[in-house]
């Protein structure tokens, strides 16, 4: 047998294995959990990841330049960076505008960048990390993003960027934001991780989020869209921060080549870097303070299965929402149901419920948690009164409160969510939507 008739074997093997023991799950009984969320995968994964192995590649390859390529084709955007989660796409998003290669408007500790209190905290914490200010303003509901008429009251002098999440698929109003932006010469970054897939209206046309601002975030933990297990993504039409994300993701460094080659544009040996001998190796001359945020090959061998089945998943995720929406229309006197942004398509990530005054968040959840339906928070509900914030609190420094985060706080104490993703089945959706009724009947 020869290798590739040996390898061919395998993946077969592997294609029934998945099959017979991955997909083939027992039937649902009514009360048995149903997670707010799940990866959803055939044998086309597992098949990937096998083949990925086969070639024992550890680090980023073949597979990693195919996804970026894919990614980027899907998004409209000419540059995609690959890194090792969401947290680390936005942190890696952030830190390519403290670039001094960016000049005056670089971002340096001190300034500001407009963002919500309700939210993820890895939106927030690059900002807080780098000793730059994050300037809160507040949310509308039942939209759950941030409210525009807050924006020119968080502007100052310092002002120098606006992070902000479209909040579990549903867009911001990314033209006024981008708008507003544009008028004050700010940068804007979307953390896309929640809505890949979700368009919105944007010059009289129809666009992916993530794809309005100066960069996109993606998370592709096993919750979230698509999965490779652990991973994320950076992406930009913007060859100067394309440059200095990538800087920035491989170690700091200034050279441009792939990993395993040497000397692509000519010059390795001649240059002059800083203070650094005349002719020192480019390979090994660092432009920036930089991490290594790089992916395996295999994590993105299992991400190239996952985005051929992206538009399968997002239209599952939009009538799985729309289901749960229509069979709740009668306990609209109970809770506040969800609203998209006007014009746009969201790739739902979870379906948001704030109570009404006469009911009871936590009896709610903990009467559905019980029932086998597991719900979540909107993430921090208030970052700015989370533990982590102890310590700025006391000392008032660190950050600045532009609103009265009103809303902020009544989606800390009355929000929760359940899931939508793809592996649902329409038992599973009526079953939550006869319990919620249950519950505020109880």
């Amino acid at each position: 047998m020869t290798q590739q008739e040996l390898h061919d074997k395998i993946l077969s093997l592997v294609k029934i294995y998945c099959e017979d023991f991955h997909n083939q799950p027992a039937p649902w009984q009514e009360g048995e959990r149903i997670p707010y969320a799940a990866r959803v995968y055939g044998h086309e994964e597992m098949c990937n990841l096998v083949d990925s192995s086969l070639e024992f590649w550890l680090t980023s390859g073949r597979y990693v330049d195919e996804f970026e390529h894919k990614l980027g084709k899907f998004l409209g955007m000419r540059y995609v960076s690959v890194v090792n989660s969401g947290s680390s796409a936005n942190l890696l998003a952030f830190m390519a505008l403290t670039s001094p290669l960016l000049g005056e408007r670089r971002i340096l500790p001190g300034d500001e960048v407009i963002t919500v209190a309700a939210g993820f905290p890895t939106t927030v914490s690059p900002i807080i990390n780098y000793g730059a200010v994050p300037v809160f303003v507040d949310v509308t509901i039942p939209q759950y993003n941030i409210d525009i008429a807050s924006l020119d009251n968080a502007l100052s002098e310092r002002t120098k960027a606006v992070m902000l999440a479209h909040t579990l698929g549903n867009p911001f109003d990314v033209q006024k934001v981008r708008d507003f932006c544009s008028r004050h010469g700010l940068w804007l970054i979307e953390d896309n991780c929640d809505a890949l897939g979700s368009t919105c209206p944007v010059d009289g046309a129809e666009r992916l989020t993530g794809t309005v601002g100066d960069i996109g975030t993606s998370s592709f933990y096993p919750p979230h869209h698509i999965t490779m297990g652990q991973g994320g993504a950076v992406y930009t039409d913007n060859p100067l921060l394309h440059k200095i994300l990538r800087s920035f993701r491989d170690w700091g460094r200034d050279c441009v080549c792939p990993s395993g080659q040497d000397n692509l544009c000519g010059h390795r040996f001649d240059g002059q870097h800083g203070e650094l001998p005349s002719g020192y190796d480019h390979k090994y001359v660092y432009s920036h303070f930089g991490m290594n945020l790089n992916i395996s090959d295999m994590q993105a061998a299992v991400g190239c299965a996952q985005l051929k089945k992206l538009p399968l998943f997002t239209a599952r995720r939009r009538r799985n929402f729309d289901r749960l929406h229509q069979g709740l229309q009668d306990v609209a006197d109970k809770f506040i149901l969800p609203e998209p942004l006007a014009g746009s398509r969201p790739s739902w990530f979870g379906f948001l419920l704030t109570c009404r005054a006469e009911v009871n968040r936590d009896e709610v959840v903990r009467y559905l948690e019980a029932k086998g339906i597991q719900t979540r928070m909107l993430f921090a509900g208030n970052i700015v009164r989370q533990p982590c914030f102890d310590e700025l609190r006391r000392s008032h420094t660190g950050y600045r409160i532009a609103d009265s985060l009103t809303n902020t706080d009544r989606i800390m104490r009355d929000t929760f969510w359940v899931g939508v993703y793809p592996g649902l089945s329409d038992e599973q959706l009526d079953y939550i939507v006869r319990t919620i009724k249950e519950a505020v009947e109880k």
